[in-house]
């Protein structure tokens, strides 16, 4: 009697080790993301989950270890140090997010337009970035938040026009390398412009890279703005950031708060390892074609 095969029905799509499999393929990548949605949470999920009042001074609880009631401890003014990482933590992200999308746009822009562009254009545009490439970003940023006045939009604006020159140059050097390839001629000879090419074929050609590229220029831009808060020169009190967190707290290393020194130093390094870890993990799976 010969058996009859019953198809199952109702099984997962995938067993549990090929999922594990895939997580363990691209384990740099999922670290990343998972501590990138962890600062992101704390950026701007958590402010509104925890509802002490980040600025209310406390001067009996001043340089409190961390308790129940203040579960980071408290500065020297008394506030609570959990509720101002949080704050800091919006303020950072509010300011250096969209820095780094406009840094993002300004380079490619430029980089695409540089490589399209004529031979005598892209000569003239390359010089100049090359003299600003030859300047310290760091001074450069220093001496103009010293000029305007600072709000957010002013750092935004300061912070993404500062920061898009390397990514312009590798922009314009694949646009070089492409423009030769056929099925930009081939467009070339249908009557494309060049804005079309640009945006239907070039773009897309260098997505990975302009991908990968991007999440490293999310790290430099809340370092940036984290070091332009602790030298003074980012949010202005009462306001506070990562950055103005950490360097009020060096400010009284002498009395060791090493609970105001650890917490804003490692949201800065978390948010740098995410940026890394995953432009590293977008590397390596696009580098395997998966």
């Amino acid at each position: 009697m010969s058996e009859q095969i019953i198809p199952a029905q109702g099984l997962p799509a995938a067993p549990l080790g090929s999922w594990v499999a895939w997580i363990t393929q691209r384990s740099t990548l999922v670290a990343g993301l998972a501590i990138a949605g962890l600062i992101l949470f704390i950026g701007f999920v958590a402010p509104f989950l925890y509802p002490p009042d980040p600025f209310a001074i406390h001067p009996d609880h001043a340089l409190q270890a961390p308790s129940w009631a203040f579960p980071l401890g408290a500065d020297e003014l008394g506030r609570d140090e959990l509720a101002l990482l949080l704050s800091g933590g919006f303020a950072t992200l509010v300011v250096a997010l969209p820095a780094a999308a406009l840094a993002f746009i300004v380079g490619i822009a430029y980089g695409l337009t540089a490589g399209l562009g004529p031979a005598w254009a892209d000569r003239v545009m390359m010089r100049l970035l090359d003299a600003i490439l030859a300047l310290p970003s760091l001074i450069i940023l220093i001496f103009f938040a010293s000029l305007v006045t600072l709000n957010d939009t002013s750092l935004i604006l300061l912070l993404g026009l500062i920061s898009w020159p390397g990514l312009a140059r590798l922009v314009r050097n694949e646009t070089r390398a492409q423009r030769g390839r056929d099925f930009v001629l081939a467009a070339e000879q249908l009557g494309g412009g060049r804005f079309y090419i640009a945006r239907m074929h070039l773009v897309r050609v260098m997505a990975p890279v302009l991908v990968v590229n991007g999440t490293f220029m999310i790290g430099d831009s809340i370092f940036a703005f984290s070091a332009l808060s602790f030298l003074g020169l980012g949010v202005q009190p009462p306001q506070v950031s990562w950055g103005s967190l950490l360097e009020s707290a060096l400010d009284i290393i002498a009395l060791d708060p090493w609970w105001l020194i650890l917490p804003p130093g490692l949201l800065v390094f978390g948010a740098l390892l995410a940026a890394s870890l995953t432009g590293q993990g977008l590397l390596q799976r696009w580098g395997n074609g998966r």
